[in-house]
């Protein structure tokens, strides 16, 4: 007999899993964190990530987060792992996720919508939605923590969308917002604002 690959199963609602984790929700989330990822090599048979049901994947990772608030695999796994198909509806619906979910903690998720900003600009070729995650980044992701550079990347989405009045507006703000404080990091702004090209309508 042949052996046959089966489908992932919907994942349990977050009310049944709360009982079965016993009071232990951190060791049930690492454990279907596991059941998820080695979903794609069942005996005899290894499946191609672009052939699991990517839906299904998202409501599992969704679940692990809920038992384990804190734990950065889930998103980690979205954007680096699942993320890395070839199919653009599937990082899609990766990326989506993390999305969605960097807002309830953004000075600790937003290392994982960065990386969904370089996905978006640089395989998607979408420029108006790695603007939109950098956008995301820069306006909720402002602990003392989070670099500079993340809370700068929607300009390098701006020069990519030929956007100069937008790339100069960005960093007038950033510069007049007090949160950059470290002197390198004013140094590269001004340059960066010094050689934009000059206003099409300069002021009288």
């Amino acid at each position: 007999p042949h052996a046959q690959a089966e489908a992932l199963p919907p994942a349990p609602s977050p009310a049944a899993l709360r009982l079965a984790s016993l009071g232990d929700p951190l060791a049930l989330s690492r454990l279907l964190m596991l059941y998820v990822q080695g979903h794609d090599d069942q005996a005899g048979v290894a499946i191609a990530w672009r052939d699991l049901d990517y839906g299904r994947i998202r409501q599992w990772l969704e679940r692990v987060l809920e038992l384990d608030p804190r734990s950065q695999y889930p998103l980690l796994a979205a954007s680096e792992v699942y993320g890395a198909v070839g199919d653009p509806a599937r990082v899609r619906q990766m990326l989506e996720l993390v999305y969605q979910r960097f807002g309830e903690d953004p000075d600790r998720r937003w290392p994982w919508l960065a990386h969904a900003v370089v996905v978006a600009q640089h395989r998607l070729h979408d420029l108006p939605l790695a603007r939109r995650y950098a956008q995301a980044i820069r306006l909720h992701a402002t602990g003392p923590q989070v670099p500079a550079w993340a809370r700068e990347l929607e300009l390098f989405v701006l020069e990519d969308m030929d956007q100069a009045e937008a790339t100069r507006a960005l960093i007038g703000a950033l510069l007049a917002s007090g949160q950059i404080t470290d002197a390198n990091e004013l140094r590269f702004l001004e340059r960066r604002l010094q050689n934009l090209p000059p206003p099409a309508h300069p002021p009288r």
